[in-house]
């Protein structure tokens, strides 16, 4: 409900009462679907957050937001330095606008999914949030309002469509009423339960709360209450910050318990399978039962044929045919029998062993799975890990190529020798890692891992110049000449010895070398 008509009847004259007179500093975008704007108001800073992501869209109101220094940009240009005259609520809508003194209009349409931020001079749109809205450039603010009859003669008159007469409610307090057994009372009964609701949403408490497993704004008490306000502002700002971290954890958790789901499904799998295999192999146990009656009855086999009836003395002497290889002995043929009898039980015992393990995981996964479903905080969620299963050892792995160093959350990599520089190189890096080498001098091939939506600090590139000074020939110099420049820039032609390489564009720094 943080975007109901009713919260938002009861939040924009108190949101007015803060920032009438508030002049526009600062409007900007630091995160995707994510808007803030810093009002000036005698007490101080004010900011509006609006979040507008497909799957939650929520204004909310921090007490403090500090602008990062990278990766945001100013958007509604236009709007910086107007003054707030008044804040205007759409009649039975779930949108608001701020209104300037000098006649533009910023419009706040909470709509869910296709929820926007519009900004109008003279009632046209000059500027959307979500441009690929392409219908919000049509739409004209003043014509929001609606008309609703909530009469008690208009309550009987459509008393069979009473979800679509009160459609401001929503699920939140549909639900509500349902509790309280609104169906199934008499139509009088009905009205004087609307009638109550009605005057009660002019002056609701605000509640967060947890509905269905869903963390949930509401203004009627519904669910499992986590906390009540009398204040909307505290009211939204706790919601928005618990609903956040719930979401994370929700996805978190979602990804342990499919990893788990996924893993128990495998070995459910491989285990039916091997069943029937194993079925497939004792009902076929019929090598050892020929290999038998063939040495039981050499006597009888003619060399070079190909099958004989034999009287098969396991069961009741009743006749068998079996093959045989007529270049062969009949011991001959009887020895392969019995070979293939022998793989037989060999599989049959590696399948029952197989079977064994496979039951120890799916047992150690359904644990798992209990355990995952129990934790409720991300704090335990992230401390969670899955078991190590046992596995046979593999070969012995090649030893890594580089010594591996961490910086300001930055991964470096620094190569262990010429061959290993070149597999540092060619296997282990990206276009966009740093590439650092001391210049002039046999050294050591050093990267700076990129990391998405990150500029590469100076610090983190002064660290691993040091690193480059230290693995190089200029380890004992006090100020060694570092080459640095982005891995697209590097690369080794066919033919050039282990850790040569070509420098299409560099930059150098002087650094202490330092390991």
């Amino acid at each position: 409900m943080q975007n109901n008509f009713h919260f938002f009847r009861v939040l924009t004259p108190a949101l007015e009462g803060k920032i009438a007179g508030a002049v526009v500093s600062e409007c900007f975008t630091q995160e995707k679907d994510q808007l803030i704007i810093r009002l000036e108001t005698v007490n101080g800073p004010f900011f509006i957050r609006t979040s507008l992501s497909p799957s939650f869209s929520c204004i909310s109101f921090p007490k403090e937001f500090h602008r990062a220094r990278k990766n945001s940009a100013d958007l509604f240009e236009a709007m910086i330095g107007q003054r707030v005259r008044s804040v205007r609520q759409y009649q039975f809508e779930r949108s608001f606008s701020l209104l300037f003194e000098d006649g533009m209009n910023f419009l706040f349409k909470m709509h869910g999914n296709r929820s926007n931020l519009i900004l109008y001079r003279d009632e046209i749109a000059v500027d959307l949030f979500k441009k690929n809205l392409e219908a919000d450039w049509q739409l004209v603010a003043d014509t929001l309002d609606r008309v609703v009859d909530w009469s008690q003669e208009n309550f009987r008159l459509q008393h069979d469509h009473l979800k679509s007469l009160f459609f401001t409610f929503g699920k939140v307090v549909w639900r509500y009423l349902e509790d309280l057994e609104f169906f199934d009372k008499n139509v009088d009964q009905q009205w004087h339960q609307v009638s109550a609701l009605l005057n009660y949403l002019n002056h609701p408490t605000f509640y967060v709360t947890n509905v269905g497993g869903t963390v949930t704004f509401s203004l009627v008490n519904v669910g499992a209450v986590m906390r009540e306000f009398p204040d909307p502002f505290e009211a939204l700002n706790f919601f928005y910050q618990t609903y956040a971290q719930h979401d994370v954890f929700q996805r978190e958790k979602s990804v342990l318990m499919g990893t788990a789901r996924k893993r128990l499904v495998a070995s459910r799998q491989f285990h039916d399978n091997a069943l029937e295999r194993i079925h497939s192999l004792e009902v076929d146990n019929n090598y050892k039962t020929w290999a038998d009656l063939v040495m039981a009855n050499l006597h009888s086999i003619v060399p070079g044929q190909e099958r004989i009836v034999l009287p098969d003395f396991y069961h009741d002497n009743q006749s068998i045919e079996i093959k045989l290889k007529p270049t062969l002995t009949p011991q001959k043929n009887a020895a392969i029998y019995y070979q293939k009898s022998k793989k037989q039980q060999i599989e049959l015992n590696r399948l029952k062993g197989l079977i064994a393990e496979k039951e120890h995981e799916m047992n150690a996964d359904t644990a798992i799975l209990r355990t995952l479903e129990e934790i409720n905080d991300l704090k335990t969620l992230r401390n969670f890990s899955f078991p190590q299963t046992q596995k046979k050892k593999d070969k012995t792995k090649e030893p890594s190529p580089y010594h591996e160093f961490e910086h300001q959350g930055f991964k470096i990599l620094v190569g262990r020798n010429a061959e290993s520089n070149d597999k540092l190189l060619q296997r282990f890096s990206y276009k966009d890692d740093l590439w650092l080498h001391a210049k002039d001098v046999a050294g050591s091939h050093v990267l700076i891992k990129y990391v998405a939506g990150k500029n590469f600090p100076k610090d983190v590139i002064e660290r691993a110049a040091q690193l480059a000074g230290y693995y190089s020939k200029r380890k004992t110099d006090t100020l060694c000449p570092v080459v640095v420049t982005p891995r697209k820039f590097v690369r080794k032609r066919k033919g050039d010895p282990a850790g040569a390489v070509v420098v299409e564009r560099e930059t150098v720094i002087m650094v202490e070398p330092k390991a």
